[in-house]
């Protein structure tokens, strides 16, 4: 019989995966919006700016994120395919970005 805490705990793993498959959704969504704003004629200074904030930002949410699936990666032996699948999406917008940055 689970505890109170085991069903908190794998309730934190569940939630865990699945908002670091969200950020990692939404940094690409909103990165590409910029981009795609960017290169589709109206290239304002603005538009490059407030693009290169959200990268940072989204690059240090990211990898906060993606410390945090590497420690339960570690640490979570029953679980661990389920978190190498995980941080492989957060990985997954570098590629993106870097072909972004060149084309600009």
């Amino acid at each position: 019989m689970e505890t109170f805490i085991q069903r908190n705990f794998n309730a934190y793993l569940k939630t865990t995966g699945e908002l670091s498959t969200w950020i990692a959704i939404a940094s690409f969504a909103i990165g590409t919006a910029f981009f795609v704003s960017y290169k589709s004629g109206i290239e304002s200074e603005e538009i490059f700016f407030f693009g290169f904030l959200f990268v940072c930002l989204a690059a240090l949410v990211n990898l906060l994120v993606l410390a945090n699936l590497l420690i339960l990666l570690l640490t979570e032996r029953d679980h661990r395919e389920y978190f190498a699948i995980k941080i492989l999406i957060v990985l997954a917008n570098i590629p993106v970005t870097a072909f972004y940055f060149k084309l600009l």
